[in-house]
């Protein structure tokens, strides 16, 4: 099940090897909801919340969202469809699994997930996304170089993320460090590191919006 307390005893062993380490005044926000973290291995498969760890921001432990096609920092809320009734459909994080192969999936136990896609090229300067059922991705689209480190910081072919502000309702757009300091036009992004954190027990099963 899920707790209101995330085990910072845990999280602050792991992100301690991170570079955007937490400083020891830092002190975590609360949330509603937060992904209770068990070991930190993460195998192939094994559903995962994400943690943007950026000392000294706005962002730092962020929550990692999802919704209308996109991804997200602290989204007040995803409005997905879960499986199972008992849980909120307000939940403010997502929940991940990652494959053998490098592809990364929002976690759905009982329907084809949701695959995430970036598209690094000109246009996309990094967009981050996924696509539902046969959806296409952009044409310039990538699926298959997602990876989590000896950290389990998550980096797609090797890149970082930034996130941007000013995003729907109040939150921060995600994107892969394309080599663009603010894409899209945005503007003050940030790099930050995605810590994957594996979720214990009972995970979230979603389909989030298009």
């Amino acid at each position: 099940m899920f707790t209101n307390v995330l085990s910072f005893a845990v999280l602050a062993g792991a992100a301690m090897a991170s570079p955007c380490k937490p400083s020891a005044t830092t002190s975590a926000p609360s949330y509603t909801t937060v992904p209770s973290p068990s070991s930190t291995a993460i195998a192939a498969g094994e559903p995962f919340g994400i943690l943007a760890l950026r000392s000294a921001s706005p962002i730092h432990f962020a929550q990692v969202g999802a919704a209308l096609s996109s991804v997200f920092l602290n989204l007040p809320a995803q409005n997905a469809t879960c499986d199972d009734g008992t849980k909120p459909t307000t939940a403010d994080y997502a929940t991940f699994t990652l494959s053998e192969d490098g592809e990364l999936y929002l976690y759905a136990a009982s329907a084809t997930p949701q695959q995430l896609f970036v598209d690094r090229s000109g246009m996309g300067q990094g967009k981050l996304g996924y696509t539902t059922g046969a959806q296409p991705i952009p044409r310039n689209g990538e699926r298959t170089a997602f990876s989590l480190d000896e950290s389990d910081d998550l980096s797609f072919n090797g890149a970082g993320f930034l996130a941007c502000p000013d995003s729907i309702d109040g939150s921060w757009s995600v994107w892969v460090d394309a080599g663009v300091s603010n894409p899209a036009g945005n503007s003050n992004c940030l790099g930050f590191s995605a810590r994957a954190v594996k979720i214990a027990d009972a995970p979230n099963s979603c389909s989030y919006t298009q």
